[in-house]
């Protein structure tokens, strides 16, 4: 049984396009577009704003018809530009300018437009406001000598990233970032002007004081997907307000906006946005909800930090810790401004329709106790400002030194000196990771969401640890194990003492919740993911990483004992001792499973060994941390020991010493006992609060379960009949009981997909099913299958198709209240059944036996290597010799990570829903912002060949793709679930995703180890 699951959207904030790829039965996603914006103050009825976002083509539906896109996803249309040749960018730029009525507007966009870059972006890692995801958007040089790109500070991203630049002539190089703005919606990649062969592009200039009321525009660059797209504008507005993109996101603030009429979108983030002369007048940044409205960002700030880069002087940004808004002197009035000084202010500027207002005051800031929203900005250092950019250039140059500031507060005038505080010590240049978790200190713009001091730890995603403790991204870590936590080298501290499978306690706040602390234990994992601190290098362009503290060996899981309940009903009473709560989580998404948490009830049916068994929608396979509670009081690890290959069953195995006295009981079981309709029986089992429940009913009916295929080809249970209950309970799962607590079957979980939605229900399954498998591990017996999905058929039916009288006489003699024939519906694939079989096929009898039931074929082929198999096709009898399938029951035993992608062994389920061979290296997975995202390693495929070298397993795959360089590419052909090949191209990212790989050894533990 699943827990419920709170999943995160992956968002890159603004108008940049979004590869937001999903993987098989992906997590529920927000729109891949951004929240809109609200409208400036004015216009009143101005329509909302937000990022002009544009996704790329998703993943195709698997299995599925064809590729489908979420509502609202369009692939990118228009034809690619020529490649190669010097002539190319010419001949792009004419035909993109041919449109353009007014010549010279024509011979500018031709003359710039090979300076205008498509940027593909990969954000590696979750950070601050922004999810590690893939997208595209747009750049333009404006150093062509040092190799300097300018674009939105969103497409830089605040933390780790992986980019390239396009060329028009569709010549790449390789991105590093050197600069984003802690605050303005403004950055700079470089790269290495050497690299370009065929290729000169020119520097653009950046015009701020270009921006006037009227002026005619054109925005260029890779808007919706297109390689270069040219839209035309008029700037309606100097001062529009700061986009707001909504609370957790990046928003842009102390500063003013241009607007203009005209529509971007997807991808035309960083996009230059140019006068008739070629000269760049605003940045690109967002745009309005159901209008042709864009936004700019003004240049002046730009300009500032462009000269300081290229004189190699550091980018000095200041602030008093507060938020200033722009409000017209109506709006003054009634806070207070006094008539002469607005009078003063207005000879001063006439052209100015207002003042800036204190709207945020950072708390634990200095400025804290000084200032208050509504006081009205007049002086700084004792002349008036009325405008953004004065005060930034006046802050900006006083770092570390201190401002005057004379304000005015409901009519009264305030006078104070406030320290200038460094916007870049309080925008975070460091991460840590663990179990897949990833954390830094709190952001300037977190602190401003959550309006608290920017100190603490920031859960930038919560990955496995904090995931499977209910932590959801966006909480500020304030204490762990009770100690205070004010910086992330305070939280290294404290997890350097936590061992693999330690717990401690987290106390936080959430952004919903900011005013109250929560309090969850975690599971610190060092098995699993690998840890490291990775600090921000500027001058490399790379985040410099190296291994967090190895950490002390496990602690000893304590003894623990409790009593087990009395209780009044005799079934609760008998099962009591045998009852346990399971609950498993998975660290990787593997065989088409996507759900990382779960709970269910388990059943002890070796005290001594300590074995228990839980359905598959508890522990669905071999990969994975389990515990089993006792009493709802004693928890103790335990391990996967066997995942049944053909039927919804797992056995995990715990320490019986680690349980102390706790009087705890194999169950009863009675598989000899059969069921039948109308027969009474108790439902029994757990709660997921650990609490006992019992209802008495009756079958209704036994029936073969009938459940749909998977769409991600995860384990869908078959060729088994379940019990059907009258009045059946849906909020617990446990055993089926007769009067005495004996137990006749299981009341169990199973997941199957509806559509797109995955969904559960409870079935009653015979108890003989599971005391065949507990024989089976305890003898390691493997369990044979002859690998064929059944269905029932009427004898009529069977009759209707040619089956011959004396055949249906005997079936109906081995089973008279039956009356049915069983049909092949499917075969295994690379199964000797499959190439001996046919759909429609009549199955008969096995080595002599007439079969009519599911369970009786199944039992027939069970201990034997081969049968002999009479089948009933077309109009006449045969017989085959078949091999059967050795299905030990391991499940998942090796992983490998590489590019971003999960890989294992092709699954069962895969071969039994879909008929495919198990060959080839498996796609089970992919981590967003990886090379195996951007370059469409899609889960659900196979990896046939790598260069041409064939790699039909994991071995050798790893043989052929092992010692390859950093950045260099590999050519991949795949596979579809439907056989249908493509062959991609991929390029290695080792830096951020270096390859290692997860061993299942004998005892059912897991090793991991590096692969390079």
């Amino acid at each position: 049984m699943r827990f419920p699951r709170l999943f995160w959207p992956c968002l890159l904030l603004s108008c940049c396009t979004t590869l937001a790829v999903a993987g098989p039965l992906a997590p529920p996603t927000a729109p891949t577009t951004a929240p809109a914006a609200p409208a400036a103050a004015a216009p009143a009825a101005a329509p909302a704003a937000a990022p002009a976002t544009s996704p790329v083509p998703q993943q195709p539906s698997l299995p599925g018809p064809a590729p489908t896109l979420p509502p609202g996803e369009q692939p990118a249309p228009g034809e690619q530009p020529p490649s190669g040749g010097a002539e190319a960018p010419t001949t792009a730029a004419q035909q993109a300018a041919a449109v353009e009525g007014n010549p010279d507007w024509a011979e500018t966009l031709e003359r710039i437009a090979g300076s205008v870059v498509s940027i593909d972006v990969d954000s590696t890692r979750a950070f601050d406001t922004e999810w590690n995801t893939s997208a595209q958007a747009t750049g333009f040089v404006v150093d062509a000598e040092r190799g300097l790109i300018l674009t939105n500070r969103h497409v830089v991203t605040p933390g780790p990233v992986t980019a390239e630049a396009t060329f028009l002539n569709r010549e790449e190089v390789q991105l590093y970032p050197i600069y984003r703005d802690p605050v303005h919606d403004f950055g700079f990649y470089r790269y290495d002007p050497k690299k370009l062969r065929f290729i000169r592009p020119k520097a653009l200039t950046l015009y701020p004081e270009g921006a006037q009321i009227g002026r005619e525009i054109r925005v260029v660059g890779n808007n919706a997907g297109e390689q270069l797209s040219i839209l035309a504008g008029t700037l309606a507005r100097l001062d529009r307000d700061a986009p707001e993109y909504g609370i957790g996101k990046y928003n842009d603030f102390n500063t003013f906006y241009l607007q203009a009429a005209s529509g971007t979108s997807g991808g035309s983030s960083g996009s230059p946005v140019i006068d008739i002369r070629g000269r760049v007048v605003g940045l690109n940044a967002g745009g309005a909800n159901g209008a042709a409205s864009s936004f700019y960002l003004p240049l002046g700030r730009v300009r500032r930090a462009l000269n300081l880069i290229e004189q190699g002087k550091p980018v000095t940004r200041g602030t008093v810790y507060t938020v200033f808004n722009y409000m017209p002197y109506d709006e003054l009035e009634r806070l207070g401004l006094d008539t002469r000084t607005e009078g003063a202010v207005r000879k001063d500027f006439p052209r100015n329709t207002g003042m800036l207002v204190v709207t945020e005051v950072l708390p634990g800031s200095p400025s804290e106790s000084v200032l208050q929203p509504g006081d009205i900005l007049l002086r700084v250092n004792g002349r008036y400002v009325a405008q953004f950019e004065p005060l930034e250039d006046v802050l900006d140059n006083s770092v570390g030194s201190q401002v005057e500031m004379e304000l005015e507060r409901g009519g009264k005038l305030v006078s104070a000196k406030l320290p200038v505080g460094d916007l870049h010590a309080i925008t975070p240049s460091a991460y840590a990771e663990f179990g897949d978790t990833v954390v830094h200190t709190v952001s300037y713009q977190q602190a401003r969401h959550f309006n608290v001091p920017a100190r603490g730890v920031y859960v930038a995603n919560p990955g496995y640890v904090f995931g499977s403790a209910g932590i959801t991204r966006g909480a500020i870590l304030l204490a762990l194990d009770g100690k205070p936590l004010g910086t992330l080298a305070d939280f290294e501290a404290g997890i350097a003492t936590l061992g693999d499978g330690d717990h401690a306690t987290v106390r936080y706040l959430t952004i919903d919740d900011p005013n109250n602390r929560e309090l969850r234990p975690i599971r610190m994992d060092r098995l699993w993911f690998p840890a490291h601190h990775c600090d921000r290098n500027d001058t490399s362009g790379l985040w410099e990483c190296h291994d967090l503290a190895a950490g002390p060996a496990p602690s000893p899981v304590p003894v623990s004992s409790t009593p087990i309940p009395h209780f009044d009903d005799p079934r609760m009473n008998a099962l009591a001792p045998s009852l346990v709560m399971v609950t498993f989580d998975m660290p990787y998404s593997v065989s088409g499973i996507t759900e990382r948490n779960y709970h269910g009830t388990g059943l002890v049916v070796d005290a001594e060994r300590g074995l228990v068994v839980v359905d598959r929608n508890t522990v669905p396979v071999a990969v994975g941390d389990v515990t089993v509670t006792f009493a709802g009081t004693v928890q103790v690890p335990a391990r996967v020991t066997y995942i049944h290959p053909l039927h919804n069953y797992a056995v995990v195995a715990y320490d019986p010493r680690l349980v102390g006295t706790t009087p705890v009981r194999a169950a009863k079981l009675l598989p000899k006992e059969p069921l039948t309709a109308g027969q009474p029986v108790w439902v029994v089992g757990l709660a997921p609060d650990s609490q006992m429940h019992a209802r008495g009913t009756e079958i209704a009916s036994i029936e073969p379960l009938d459940l749909p295929l998977s769409r991600t080809m995860r384990f869908r249970d078959s060729n088994l009949e379940t019990v059907q209950l009258v009045n059946p309970p849906t909020e617990f799962d446990g055993v089926l009981a007769d009067k005495n607590g004996g137990v006749l079957g299981t009341w169990s979980s199973f997941a199957y997909e509806n559509g797109r939605e995955l969904a559960q229900e409870n079935h009653g399954v015979p108890i003989d099913v599971v005391a065949d498998m507990i024989d089976r591990v305890r003898t390691s017996r493997p369990l044979h299958s002859l690998e064929v999905e059944l269905g029932e058929l009427p004898l009529a039916g069977a009759r209707q198709i040619g089956l011959s009288e004396a055949w249906a006489q005997r079936l109906a003699q081995h089973a008279p209240t039956r009356r049915e024939a069983l049909t092949v519906v499917r075969m295994v694939g690379g199964s000797s059944a499959a190439q001996t079989l046919q759909q429609g096929d009549l199955l008969l009898a096995i080595d002599g036996q007439v079969v009519t039931r599911f369970r009786e074929v199944e039992q027939a082929a069970a201990d034997k290597s081969g049968v002999k198999v009479t089948v009933w096709r077309g109009k006449s009898e045969q017989t085959f010799d078949i091999a059967t399938a050795n299905l030990p029951g391991s499940d998942v035993d090796r992983l490998v990570q590489w590019a971003g992608a999960t890989l294992q062994a092709p699954h069962r389920a895969m071969s039994v829903q879909r008929g495919i061979a198990p060959v080839g290296v498996y796609v089970g997975y992919f981590a967003y912002g990886s090379p195996a995202t951007r370059y469409g390693l899609y889960p659900g495929r196979r990896i046939l060949e790598v260069d041409g070298l064939p790699t039909p397993d994991l071995d050798s795959f790893l043989k052929v793709v092992t010692g390859r360089a950093d950045r260099s590419s590999v050519r991949l052909k795949t596979i579809t679930w439907n056989n249908a090949p493509e062959v991609i191209t991929l390029k290695l990212d080792k830096h951020y995703w270096p390859a290692y790989e997860l061993t299942r050894m004998q005892d059912g533990s897991w090793t991991r180890r590096m692969l390079e």
